[in-house]
């Protein structure tokens, strides 16, 4: 009685870790995301680690924990995984005033953004040839 279990959403050789709320328009947020994007894992932590980009730190913590759900969720090679996707979605908006001259105000807009970053591990062919 009832549904089955689902089917997993990630393949064998894939894992994932999101970041929620990050504190960042996903504008700029996409900016340093499109930046790994198809890189090798360890290439892009050091990308990130010398971003000059503030939310470069967030986004390097992200990647961190995707590789590490990698090596010890699903046993894969830290030394094949890349990133095959870094998608950024875009969370609530706090919203505040600003007081300004002759009694008004002006709207300050404060956004927050998600981030999902997906690494999948090199098939043992394709390693060899980066």
């Amino acid at each position: 009685m009832g549904q089955g279990p689902n089917p997993p959403r990630l393949a064998e050789n894939e894992a994932t870790a999101s970041g929620h709320m990050i504190r960042s328009s996903a504008r700029k947020l996409n900016l340093v995301a499109q930046m790994i994007r198809g890189k090798d894992a360890g290439r892009a932590v050091i990308d990130l680690t010398f971003c000059k980009r503030r939310i470069a730190k967030d986004v390097r913590k992200v990647l961190q924990a995707a590789i590490a759900n990698a090596e010890n969720n699903h046993q894969l090679d830290v030394d094949r995984l890349y990133v095959a996707e870094a998608s950024v979605g875009r969370a609530l908006v706090m919203k505040r005033f600003h007081a300004r001259a002759r009694g008004r105000g002006a709207r300050v807009e404060k956004p927050f953004s998600n981030l999902r970053v997906i690494v999948r591990e090199r098939s043992a062919a394709t390693a060899g040839e980066d």
